[in-house]
């Protein structure tokens, strides 16, 4: 009786020793084991063209954008939203050259930003290949906040990146086709929203281009959206017109004077001479 209690207490033993060994060997694979973002779109660059110009003497943004994306999805079907400024119109998503159905998402699902809650659209695109190429454009005026005008761009790119596309840059083609002043460039950092300026090149003169390149990177803070402010500067008067109706009338009133001048002499003469008009002057 003792030895069979004995048996039963070594086969109790063994199998907490082998229950042990195996929590110790799963717990090890996973303390090694780095989970892979299953996010199944990437998108290592995008292209962003605005146009602010003047439509019935209001600015407008005129925004095309161009986003080449790597698809990873099995699905049939993949949806995706868009955040829109206030007053967005002339909408258009167009996936490989074909232009898809969108509609208005959820009133009451808004999407945050530093300049306000933006409405959003939804579009579903079918069978999306694993690599496509997504163009949206749309329109909308720019908003004044404080004096200023403000463009903003939403940025949303850290779903993108993953260990495996550790990279995404944002180029930014911004064409002002107005007289500004004051123009500063930020980007919108962090859940404070602090803004902090980023470099960009301009071209003198009008219409003038501004390029901008922001770099996202897997693992650091990204910039977060890009924020245009400038002011409306007046517009720069031509005195060329008055300048030379002035330059005429100058010339005009000295090429009298001199007239005056000649025939006051001539008379002069003649009478100096005796002889006016063709009379002889008796002294």
């Amino acid at each position: 009786m003792n030895l069979c209690k004995g048996k039963l207490q070594l086969a109790k033993c063994s199998k907490t020793v082998v229950m042990i060994l195996l929590m110790i060997v799963l717990l090890s694979q996973k303390a090694f084991t780095v989970p892979v973002h299953a996010y199944p779109l990437s998108m290592p660059e995008e292209h962003i063209n605005y146009t602010i110009t003047h439509v019935d003497n209001v600015l407008w943004a005129k925004i095309d954008g161009t986003y080449p994306i790597h698809n990873k999805a099995i699905d049939d079907q993949l949806p995706m939203v868009y955040p829109t400024p206030p007053g967005t119109t002339n909408i258009s998503i167009i996936l490989d050259g074909v232009e898809l159905d969108w509609k208005n998402y959820n009133p009451a699902d808004l999407h945050h930003t530093a300049i306000g809650d933006w409405q959003m659209i939804y579009c579903v695109l079918p069978r999306a290949p694993e690599s496509f190429v997504l163009k949206i454009h749309y329109e909308h005026p720019v908003e004044v906040i404080n004096g200023s005008y403000v463009v903003l761009y939403d940025l949303n790119i850290i779903e993108y990146l993953s260990e495996t596309e550790v990279k995404s840059v944002a180029q930014f083609n911004i064409r002002i086709d107005a007289n500004y002043s004051n123009l500063r460039i930020s980007t919108v950092f962090g859940s404070d929203e602090v803004l902090k300026p980023i470099e960009f090149t301009v071209t003198d003169g009008q219409p003038a281009e501004i390029t901008i390149d922001e770099v996202s990177e897997f693992g650091k803070p990204v910039p977060g959206d890009l924020l245009i402010s400038f002011s409306e500067a007046e517009p720069k008067k031509d005195y060329s017109f008055p300048l030379a109706a002035a330059l005429l009338v100058i010339i005009i009133l000295l090429s009298s004077i001199l007239v005056i001048y000649a025939l006051l002499r001539r008379r002069r003469n003649l009478v100096a001479s005796g002889n006016f008009n063709g009379l002889n002057i008796l002294p």
